[in-house]
C-alpha cells in the first residue's frame, strides 16, 4: 500500500490530476478499497487492490506525461499562430487608420488589439509556469476576438463600391 501511495503521489507530481484524471482516481480508488479490506482483515483483496492502484497509478504517470508533452507542442503551435495573427491585425488596424476608416470602427479595434495583446501575453506567462492547458484556452479566446476584428478591420479597410453614373 505504500507503494501506491508513492505511485500515485509521484502520478500528481507528473500532473496527473490536470492531465490523467480518470486514472488518477481509479488509482486513489483502488486504494481506498485496499485500506478497507486491510480494516476488514481480508488481506489478499487488500494486496489485490493495493497493486491495482499502484499499477493504475504509473499509468496515470505515464499518461500524464504524454498528455502533458502533447499540450506543450499545441501550446506553443498555438503561441505562433497567435503573434501571427496579432502583427496581422495590427498592419490591418495601420491600414484602416491609412484609409481614413470610421472612427468607432478603429477605436473598437484598438481596444481589441490591447485586450488581445494582453491576453497573448498572459498566455506566454502561464506558458512559460507550465500551464499548458490554461495557455491553450487563453490563446483559443485571443484567436476568436482577433478573427472578429480582423474581418471588421478588412471591411474598414476594403475600397468603396464605385458608383455607376
Amino acid at each position: 500500500m505504500q507503494q501506491a501511495q508513492g505511485a500515485i503521489d509521484a502520478a500528481r507530481a507528473a500532473g496527473a490530476g490536470d492531465y490523467a484524471r480518470d486514472e488518477l482516481a481509479a488509482a486513489e480508488l483502488a486504494l481506498k478499497n485496499a485500506h478497507d479490506a486491510v480494516d476488514q482483515r481480508d488481506y489478499r483483496l487488500a494486496l489485490t487492490s493495493a497493486l491495482d492502484s499502484r499499477a493504475r497509478a504509473q499509468n496515470a504517470a505515464m499518461q500524464a506525461s504524454e498528455q502533458k508533452a502533447a499540450a506543450r507542442s499545441d501550446a506553443e503551435r498555438l503561441l505562433a499562430t497567435t503573434s501571427t495573427a496579432l502583427a496581422r491585425a495590427h498592419t490591418r488596424l495601420r491600414t484602416a487608420q491609412a484609409a481614413r476608416s470610421a472612427p468607432h470602427t478603429l477605436t473598437a479595434a484598438r481596444r481589441a488589439l490591447d485586450d488581445a495583446d494582453q491576453g497573448l501575453q498572459e498566455a506566454r506567462t502561464s506558458f512559460g509556469g507550465g500551464d499548458y492547458n490554461g495557455t491553450i484556452k487563453t490563446l483559443k479566446d485571443v484567436n476568436t476576438r482577433l478573427a472578429g476584428v480582423d474581418r471588421d478591420l478588412e471591411a474598414a479597410a476594403a475600397p468603396p463600391p464605385k458608383r455607376r453614373r
